[in-house]
């Protein structure tokens, strides 16, 4: 189902069940398709990621693909997430973050090499595409900036540029741009302050707490502290002139912009 990128596309209690169900069956339509081109399924989330980062078509498909993948991995992890992502969508009802034709909160933030970029340094170059991104160690964030450093040269050629957010600290947002070759800078937001500034901050709750520690997913060597909070995945496309253009929220992080969105709001700027 298209969406529309300038509006906010999250998902109430309700929706979360017929989103899921929607995948689920559209997850298993693709993964039939990946079994009959190479007679197996992924063993592991890792080799799952590597088989559907390679499928050629939209992103959407790519997010969906996965998590029918992982479903099957991980059964308690994809219904720990249902519940994650219904509880959210109860709790953020309103709009949350920069609306269209509202300025962009400014940013301080380093860079992978430790150097501090501001939001209104990228704008004397042109527009930005600001990517909220959860972490290195997400696989749907992992697809997420894959898609972008696809499109970058096509960004580019569009005057603008690209730049992705994560509450990382450097070591591991330089794990991001090596592990998936990315020809954009990944600033740190370790203390979520920007994404506070921006109402993008949610605790994942005990279960998924837990959940992390079972899987080992150190969020606290990650971000550097213990909080386990992490931002709603989002993209503001960010005018010259510093108001949002376009934009994308949604509580559940399975969900992102599509590529051809972000190239489409540019091309109108």
């Amino acid at each position: 189902m298209p969406r529309c990128y300038e509006f906010d596309s999250r998902p109430g209690p309700a929706a979360v069940v017929s989103i899921a169900a929607a995948a689920t069956t559209a997850g298993a339509g693709l993964t039939r398709s990946i079994v009959d081109e190479r007679d197996t399924l992924p063993e592991t989330t890792a080799q799952a990621l590597a088989l559907v980062s390679a499928m050629p078509g939209d992103l959407r498909d790519r997010l969906i693909a996965y998590r029918a993948h992982s479903g099957r991995l991980n059964p308690a992890a994809a219904a720990a997430y249902d519940r994650l992502v219904a509880h959210l969508g109860a709790i953020y009802t309103g709009q949350v973050g920069p609306a269209v034709g509202e300025p962009m909160p400014d940013f301080l933030l380093s860079n992978q090499n430790g150097e501090l970029l501001s939001l209104e340094r990228f704008l004397d170059d042109g527009p930005l595409v600001v990517s909220i991104n959860r972490g290195h160690w997400c696989p749907y964030c992992k697809l997420d900036v894959r898609a972008l450093a696809a499109i970058t040269p096509d960004i580019r050629r569009l005057g603008a540029q690209v730049v992705s957010i994560m509450p990382e600290t450097a070591r591991f947002t330089k794990q991001a741009i090596a592990s998936s070759a990315l020809p954009f800078p990944v600033l740190s937001d370790v203390d979520l302050g920007y994404a506070l500034t921006l109402g993008l901050v949610y605790w994942v709750g005990e279960e998924v707490k837990q959940l992390y520690d079972q899987l080992g997913l150190d969020l606290e060597r990650f971000q550097g502290h213990a909080g386990f909070f992490l931002p709603i995945a989002a993209k503001f496309i960010v005018g010259r002139d510093g108001i949002v253009k376009a934009r994308q929220v949604d509580v559940d992080f399975r969900q992102r912009m599509e590529p051809a969105a972000i190239l489409d709001a540019l091309a109108k700027l």
